[in-house]
């Protein structure tokens, strides 16, 4: 069975097929073009370098396309990279479904729809129902097929709804464990907080930033999204409870530094915003001590303020009897 690319070693030599995530096309200082691409599988990805890259290379080795690649792995600035020795497009009679080299949701996506009827139920201020049902209505499918992120957390198929329910079933804990707490707001918010990352991101396979995305962002982009749905179902989009909602959408990233229009003013986008940080941290976290081995640390986690995180061994994790 072949090898994936987290499971091959610094001096391996490495054969495999994977998908192009990025390509970017550069010149070096002497003048000569290479492509600086970033390959994927299901098991983590991979730097590389296609030096002195023809203009057949170029047009073909771009973002999206599966190939199969020769090299061996090594270590440049503290992390791994394939130093390329062959690589040519994946044929017809080749593993070429880019779907087959992307991670996917530790559920299916019949549990991911069902545990969000669940929470769907529990709303019971109508206004937000409504609100809630027809932005799913346009933009469900999408919901439950993207990333949550281009990188850091949840970057894979089905991330965007798996961390969503991750989060609800966090708020949950949460509403039961304090009185006082706007169970329907909480999961309305919940619901719908990065719901305009289906307009923000191009989707699950090579995934960018698209010009809305870019220019705009998916927290503003949803705010407008509700204003829209309010136009549609003849609801006021500054009507309280409705403002309400708007708050927990805008608010949701805690500081105006990291793309909230305002910061939490309600306990329940307090609540919010903290479950977000909780569970994207965590996952950020886990997917990076997957790929370090134990007694080492892992680079540096831009999103963490760039810290290192360490895998304790075996012996360390040990009860003592």
């Amino acid at each position: 069975m072949a090898k994936l690319i987290a499971q091959y070693q610094d001096g391996e030599e490495m054969q495999l097929f994977a998908l192009i995530k990025e390509a970017a096309a550069k010149t070096t200082n002497a003048g000569k073009p290479y492509l600086a691409l970033t390959l994927a599988d299901a098991s983590g990805e991979i730097g590389g370098m296609r030096w002195d890259a023809s203009p057949k290379d170029i047009a073909e080795l771009q973002a999206g396309k599966v190939v199969s690649v020769k090299g061996q792995r090594e270590t440049y600035r503290d992390r791994p990279q394939i130093k390329i020795e062959t690589i040519r497009l994946a044929g017809d009679d080749e593993p070429h479904d880019p779907l087959l080299f992307v991670p996917r949701a530790p559920e299916t996506t019949a549990q991911l729809k069902a545990g969000f009827r669940e929470f769907f139920d529990l709303i019971d201020e109508p206004v937000w129902k409504k609100i809630a049902g027809h932005l799913f209505s346009k933009h469900g499918d999408k919901l439950f097929s993207y990333p949550a992120a281009k990188s850091n957390h949840h970057a894979f198929v089905g991330g965007l709804a798996f961390h969503t329910l991750s989060i609800l079933r966090l708020a949950r804990s949460v509403e039961a464990q304090y009185p006082g707490i706007n169970a329907a707001l909480l999961y309305t918010g919940a619901m719908l907080h990065d719901l305009g990352k289906t307009i923000e991101l191009s989707g699950p396979i090579a995934t960018q930033y698209t010009v809305m995305g870019n220019l705009i962002g998916h927290i503003s982009l949803l705010d407008g999204e509700i204003v829209q749905a309010c136009d549609e179902l003849g609801l006021d989009p500054e009507a309280p409870k409705v403002i309400l909602l708007r708050h927990m959408i805008l608010s949701h990233h805690g500081l105006l530094e990291y793309g909230s229009p305002a910061r939490p003013q309600l306990l329940e986008a307090e609540i919010l915003h903290q479950l977000d940080e909780m569970d994207a941290s965590i996952m950020t976290i886990q997917t990076a001590l997957r790929q370090t081995a134990p007694g080492e640390y892992t680079d540096r986690l831009f999103s963490l303020d760039n810290r290192r995180f360490y895998r304790p061994t075996n012996e360390e994790t040990l009860k003592k009897s």
